[in-house]
């Protein structure tokens, strides 16, 4: 069985790295984030990318430029080092190449635009600002109090809202996209107006209601903040697509 630690006369083997990852929780996150890769590679192939010698020189001449191997003699050492032959320093090289080509052709700037216009309410976003009671009856209270006077919410905050992290900044949460709230929530605060008052709203476990403010609205625009957002939900949908056309087993 392979060792891969040693900890004075104790050995850690592969099969113990294993069994911590599953035992931590993190084992199911890396087979996917390898799953992930491998599919890439081969729905790469299946669609006819292709990758060059001299593409392959390139890439792992940058990759000795970025690490500071400047001589062979350096990089033979380093891989040694890690335990990796050239061959298999090679295989990743190229599979880095096919995932980076077939993101390139699959991302296209129209199919950004594409996503991005079918799906756009995904990318609204607000700021709100939020008062946290431990009661009902204080929720209330509050609401009621508000209903007169709206521009008395930040001094409430700071009155009464049980959030120590938000209670000095006027209960500011900051900016939230859909998707990230509870439903019900949501629908109140994105279809509010700026300024507007929603609330109270119970938790899940009922230990505390929160009351919301509207401070502002981003509707949304393919911007250099949503771009990347929209690029890797266009890459995961077709890799999603491509999944069902190859045959996934974790043994």
């Amino acid at each position: 069985m392979t060792t891969i630690a040693r900890i004075n006369d104790e050995q850690i083997s592969a099969h113990d790295f294993v069994k911590l990852l599953k035992l931590n929780d993190k084992y199911d996150e890396l087979i996917d984030e390898i799953m992930i890769d491998k599919l890439a590679v081969a729905a790469a192939k299946k669609q006819g990318v292709t990758v060059s010698i001299e593409e392959v020189q390139e890439r792992a001449d940058q990759f000795r430029r970025l690490l500071g191997l400047h001589r062979a003699k350096d990089t033979n050492e380093y891989l040694d080092d890690l335990g990796i032959s050239l061959d298999e320093f090679e295989q990743y090289v190229v599979e880095s190449l096919y995932k980076d080509k077939v993101q390139k052709a699959v991302c296209t700037q129209q199919a950004i635009e594409d996503y991005f216009s079918s799906n756009s309410p995904k990318f609204d976003a607000v700021d709100i600002s939020h008062i946290v009671l431990d009661s009902q009856s204080k929720a209330r209270e509050i609401m009621a109090l508000l209903e007169d006077d709206p521009e008395g919410f930040e001094e409430l905050v700071g009155d009464h809202s049980l959030d120590e992290e938000t209670k000095d900044t006027g209960g500011a949460i900051g900016r939230v996209m859909r998707g990230t709230m509870e439903d019900e929530i949501e629908a109140k605060l994105f279809n509010a107006s700026v300024g507007d008052i929603a609330g109270p709203f119970q938790s899940g476990d009922g230990l505390i209601y929160e009351i919301f403010k509207v401070t502002q609205r981003y509707p949304a625009k393919l911007n250099e903040s949503t771009l990347k957002d929209v690029h890797n939900l266009v890459y995961d949908q077709w890799l999603e697509a491509r999944a069902q056309e190859h045959r996934l087993e974790v043994l």
